[in-house]
């Protein structure tokens, strides 16, 4: 797979040394560079890339003002590059894949390329799988879900790696270290062995981020982590209780015994 790759920076010598080091990884492919805000959008616009490495200080249109003129349009995934930390948080809430501090340093690069393959993966199984969709209703629209390859979920295409914004924070969790995720309201308590932590994201958002070999949904607001999961208690009118690796407890409601089958 081929990343069409856009690289924005106000600096030409930071664009210059940005570029040396993308052309390292075989599948980037550069369509351009842009010096401004303003240049930026219409490149977007023109060359659709699928990436664009974005710096965040820039005369006039900065780089969140960026990724706010394209709300109109598919936005490509955007990876943030900064000389300076405190705009990390920012770059997260604007749904940054990654977020480079300059000098860019290669194994940093290389772990931030790993995320993009990942999720430009999934985007693009998502949209062959809708064109597939499409093309098979005009020729049997009743039965469509049937005539579908039905394929097991590749663990690629989703996070291993999620960001939390907490108490002015930046944590970095790694998503086989979550025992449970408990849903209140838009916010999302993401609990591992010694610590939670609060994402703002709905749980359905939440949801298509984790792969469900692993994680699934035991509750109407719980997600649990089935490799975490020590034993599995019966209890009355078919719910059970399922006591993680921590020792903590989680109900599983009828609605949701079909992932009890699995332990049994």
């Amino acid at each position: 797979m081929t990343i069409r790759t856009l690289v924005v920076d106000d600096e030409p010598l930071a664009i210059q040394g940005l570029e040396l080091r993308l052309a390292a990884f075989p599948d980037i492919e550069l369509v351009g560079h842009a010096m401004n805000g303003r240049e930026a959008i219409r490149a977007i616009r023109t060359e659709k890339p699928d990436v664009v490495f974005l710096d965040v200080q820039m005369p006039g249109f900065d780089g969140f003002s960026v990724v706010s003129a394209l709300a109109d349009i598919e936005p490509p995934l955007f990876v943030f590059v900064t000389a300076y930390s405190d705009h990390a948080i920012r770059a997260f809430e604007a749904q940054a894949v990654d977020y480079l501090m300059k000098p860019v340093e290669p194994e940093r690069l290389a772990q931030t390329m790993d995320r993009l393959r990942a999720r430009l993966a999934g985007k693009k199984l998502s949209e062959e799988a809708g064109r597939m969709a499409a093309r098979l209703a005009e020729v049997d629209p009743d039965n469509v879900s049937s005539l579908l390859p039905q394929t097991e979920p590749s663990s690629d295409r989703y996070e291993r790696i999620i960001n939390v914004k907490d108490q002015g924070q930046i944590f970095r969790i790694d998503v086989d270290s979550i025992e449970k995720i408990d849903a209140a309201g838009d916010y999302m308590c993401l609990t591992t062995a010694d610590k939670t932590l609060v994402l703002r994201e709905t749980m359905k958002d939440l949801e298509r981020r984790l792969d469900p070999r692993k994680f699934q949904r035991v509750h109407r607001s719980t997600i649990v982590n089935l490799d975490n999961v020590r034993q599995v208690k019966p209890h009355t009118n078919g719910e059970c209780f399922l006591t993680l690796a921590s020792g903590a407890t989680v109900k599983v409601s009828r609605s949701y015994r079909e992932v009890v089958a699995r332990f049994l």
